[in-house]
């Protein structure tokens, strides 16, 4: 019997439920299960996940006591904002004299649309002193009575002075209220944005709330000792605690679960992941080993959420071929399942005999020219699916695969209606799909300036042979489906490491200051559950908003993958050369630790100074930094801060745009720290120093110093 831990990871999608096991050592996937989404079950949604569990087990031959970990990622957020589905918020404006006219504005947010007709259901109450305990209490069971299942509690200036709004959040709770205080879901200034980021996030939380209570009872009676994390937007999860407080960051966390399983199982560096399912195609950035997130637009408006970065193609596996005056003028956004129909590739030979091409409406609002066969055994639907089966852009064993000789049949009536071959017209429905996706894959790659010779396309999700083994052929780029793309999002979500943002405006923001927001998101990952050996900060400090954010990262078991599936310093040499586009022969290494190889060459330049291009390559061959011209010193622990002063010091510019030090990155033991956020030398040095506290004297320090273009 297998012995190993494993790290199961659940994704509750709107129909269907998928759950994966993966072995905690070798991260390999060891089954997959599917179950029906359970909606209408008493339980809910948490029927589904434990029968998805139960099931996961017994297939992988493990007991509830194996499971080290245990994640799920839900859609309910999501739907329940898509389909008005939410609660009464009480909004509690606390304020005298100017500041009590900035919070009665706040009542217009009961003009938020959630779908079209319907609003956001919000009544306002208003008091001037909030440690008035009967004007208090006056408001609140006034807020009741007109009908308030959860209330909100906002100030003006909350973010520095808290107190008013967690007075008025102990009295809600008191009478049994979910309550939420603005500046519990963000600390940024704006009370406008900052009131409605927390009113939305209040408006799901009842039902959160009672969806997290049923799955951790349900969790905990099955035997799992392992304590259960929730998916968040940003491509992280959180503990079952932090998602009772904040339920806002699932909301959009089905998009990041699938760039997660990417960036973890595919160890994408650089490069873009897109999700392709039947209707639609999500497309994200992985950017230096990290996804790109950034504030969320909700109910039309920007938040403070911050999330993935995803953008949507109205392109997949099903979508339907569009035809006019003899020429296929589009693809989709209609596909095969929204017109209740079978995708022609998926027919046997016979269903396809005598088939001819006609155009319909798949809804009534649609224009009439979706193409589809009519044919012996009924009428189907020509797809994206259909066409890169026919060119052979499927790989064996994917979850689209179709018999060749179907695929053909499918798109040979379509073929004869164009005058053209079928392998000619597979490849013109294939152009027109992908070129809706190729736009926006050109846009991210401008707004994130990767580079296209370095930059990957990794698709997943069950139509991904669809759309990027086409796209990367027709771009040049180097492209692949990832493994088990079909169940991608489950994997994410069993491999996602433990993620917490901690954001403040400080205008002038000193070291000290810098420091005590990297400590405070470095505890909050502890506090959920990560080994604080293995925790990573990440500080940005913007200077033009006075915003300092610190993003931490951990595991809840520090990681030590099987040495067997290692690569060899050929390997490493290799996959340095491929992404520097240099003959190995002239790639050097410049340093390394026990887990990363650091290697280098040189780009010589007419009229201008030469670069020195670095990749840094961890020990499983995949390229973690790209640093298009940088400086590469070794040192130790000890004498690390006299020597990244003056690396610093020597790479730091002075101009119009003010003090920019140069981006720093260290390599200690298995970790890379990235501290390229930070542009001041001074707390650049104090970061520095902060990571290398508790280590060794003589342990080895790889500084990796980019100078800024």
């Amino acid at each position: 019997m297998n012995t190993h831990r494993i790290r199961v990871g659940i994704d509750v999608g709107g129909t269907f439920t998928d759950a994966v096991a993966v072995d905690a050592t070798t991260l390999n996937l060891l089954g997959q299960v599917k179950v029906p989404t359970s909606h209408h079950h008493e339980d809910g949604v948490a029927h589904g996940i434990v029968e998805a569990l139960d099931r996961l087990l017994e297939q992988t031959g493990h007991t509830p006591q194996d499971v080290t970990f245990l994640a799920h990622g839900t859609t309910q957020a999501t739907n329940a904002l898509l389909e008005g589905d939410v609660a009464t918020v009480g909004l509690i404006g606390i304020g005298a004299g100017p500041s009590a006219t900035l919070t009665r504005r706040l009542a217009a947010f009961r003009k938020l649309e959630l779908t079209p007709g319907k609003r956001l259901p919000l009544v306002y109450g208003h008091v001037a002193d909030p440690d008035d305990a009967p004007a208090v209490g006056a408001a609140l069971d006034a807020l009741v009575r007109e009908g308030a299942e959860v209330v909100v509690a906002s100030q003006p200036f909350s973010v520095d002075r808290p107190e008013g709004e967690d007075t008025v959040a102990a009295a809600a709770e008191e009478r049994g209220l979910p309550t939420t205080a603005a500046h519990d879901i963000t600390s940024l200034y704006g009370l406008h944005k900052r009131t409605r980021t927390a009113v939305v996030n209040a408006a799901i939380l009842p039902r959160m709330l009672a969806t997290a209570d049923l799955v951790d009872a349900s969790i905990t009676k099955a035997g799992v000792s392992a304590p259960l994390m929730v998916m968040r937007c940003d491509g992280g999860v959180m503990s079952l605690d932090e998602m009772r407080r904040r339920p806002l960051l699932t909301v959009l966390s089905g998009p990041a679960a699938g760039v997660a399983g990417a960036l973890m199982q595919e160890r994408i560096s650089e490069g873009l992941f897109l999700e392709t399912g039947g209707t639609s195609t999500d497309i994200s950035v992985v950017r230096r080993g990290k996804v790109a997130v950034r504030h969320a637009t909700i109910l039309g408006r920007t938040s403070y959420l911050s999330a993935l970065d995803v953008r949507t193609v109205g392109v997949g596996g099903g979508s339907m071929v569009r035809v006019a005056g003899g020429r296929i003028t589009g693809v989709g956004p209609r596909s095969a399942h929204i017109a209740g129909l079978s995708y022609a590739c998926f027919a046997g030979l016979d269903d396809l005999r005598d088939a001819k091409v006609t155009t319909i409406r798949p809804m009534d609002d649609d224009p009439a020219d979706y193409a589809v066969i009519d044919a012996a055994g009924g009428r189907f639907a020509v797809t994206m699916t259909c066409a890169a089966n026919a060119l052979g852009r499927v790989p064996d064993g994917d979850f689209a695969q179709c018999d060749p000789a179907v695929a053909e049949a499918a798109i040979a009536p379509l073929a004869a209606l164009l005058g053209t071959d079928v392998a000619t017209a597979a490849a013109r429905i294939l152009d027109a799909g992908t070129a809706q996706v190729r736009s926006v894959v050109d846009a991210m790659m401008r707004d994130y300036r990767l580079d296209k010779d370095t930059a990957v396309l990794v698709g997943g999700g069950g139509g991904a042979a669809s759309v990027t083994p086409h796209l990367a052929s027709v771009t040049g780029q180097e492209g692949r489906i990832a493994r088990h793309n079909e169940v991608i999002s489950p994997i994410g979500v069993a491999l996602a490491l433990i993620r917490e943002q901690v954001e403040r405006i400080i205008p002038g923001a000193g070291q000290e200051q810098i420091l005590a927001v990297r400590a405070e998101a470095e505890a909050a990952v502890v506090a959920q559950g990560a080994a604080a050996d293995g925790v990573e900060v990440e500080v940005t400090v913007d200077p033009q908003t006075s915003t300092v954010r610190a993003v931490a990262t951990g595991a809840t078991e520090l990681r030590t993958q099987d040495r067997a599936h290692r690569a060899d310093e050929t390997d490493r040499l290799r996959a340095a050369a491929d992404s520097l586009r240099a003959d190995p022969a002239s790639v050097r290494i410049l340093a390394g630790t026990p887990a990363h190889t650091v290697y280098g060459t040189d780009v010589r330049r007419r009229f201008r100074p030469d670069r020195h291009p670095v990749r840094v390559v961890d020990a499983d061959g995949v390229v973690r930094l790209h640093a298009p011209d940088a400086r590469v010193e070794t040192t130790t622990v000890g004498r690390a801060p006299e020597v990244l002063a003056g690396l610093v010091k020597e790479a730091t510019s002075y101009g119009d745009g003010g003090v920019r030090a140069p981006a720093l990155r260290l390599l200690l033991g298995s970790r890379i720290a990235d501290l390229s956020g930070v542009l001041d030398p001074q707390p650049l040095l104090a970061l520095a120093r902060s990571e290398l506290r508790a280590r060794a004297a003589d342990e080895p320090v790889v500084a990796v110093v980019e100078i800024r273009s």
